[in-house]
């Protein structure tokens, strides 16, 4: 039996277990937070995405959760700024055209923020004069920073991106830091 893990990564965390980086500055990864041995990233969340990170000892499994050609659905809610109109929303779920190609049509839904949602460290910045809104948006592809390159296309720079699912497996009951078992 496969062991499955869920983990809710944190802002400024990195998808894997060590940091080949900088030197002097220690980046977190994974195994600041995760001590179960043999488990990998099924794909990967930028360092300054949050949310679902699903963990698996099973090489086929993680390749199925994170090769695209199987088009696991991934859902982000996604902070931007502005507000955006049905045109802007429509035109996510028809896809929009990046430097690498139009995108596949996505799941695109204003929505109210999340609940439960835990303050992000450090928060996100704030303009008086520019609103900000929250949108659900469902993919099926992986393409580098999708998300941040879609919504900005649409004239909504992302401010804050949160996976809440992927596949069956979902964000529900887990804190910013925490882990278990699917």
């Amino acid at each position: 039996m496969p062991r499955l893990i869920l983990f809710n990564k944190p802002f400024g965390v990195l998808s894997q277990f060590t940091d080949k980086g900088t030197e002097g500055s220690p980046r977190k990864t994974l195994s600041d937070f995760i001590t179960v041995p043999g488990v990998y990233a099924a794909g990967r969340l930028d360092q300054d995405s949050e949310g679902l990170l699903v963990l698996t000892d099973d090489g086929q499994l993680q390749n199925r959760i994170s090769d695209p050609k199987f088009k696991q659905p991934k859902t982000y809610w996604v902070q931007v700024e502005g507000v955006p109109d049905e045109a802007a929303l429509k035109a996510l779920r028809t896809g929009v055209t990046l430097k690498d190609g139009k995108t596949a049509p996505a799941k695109a839904e204003a929505i109210p923020e999340p609940e439960n949602l835990w303050p992000r460290d450090p928060p996100i910045r704030v303009r008086k004069s520019v609103p900000d809104s929250w949108i659900s948006l469902t993919i099926t592809e992986g393409r580098n920073r999708q998300v941040r390159r879609m919504t900005a296309s649409v004239g909504h720079p992302t401010l804050r991106l949160i996976r809440a699912q992927v596949g069956e497996w979902t964000l529900n009951g887990l804190g910013t830091g925490q882990w278990r078992k699917a």
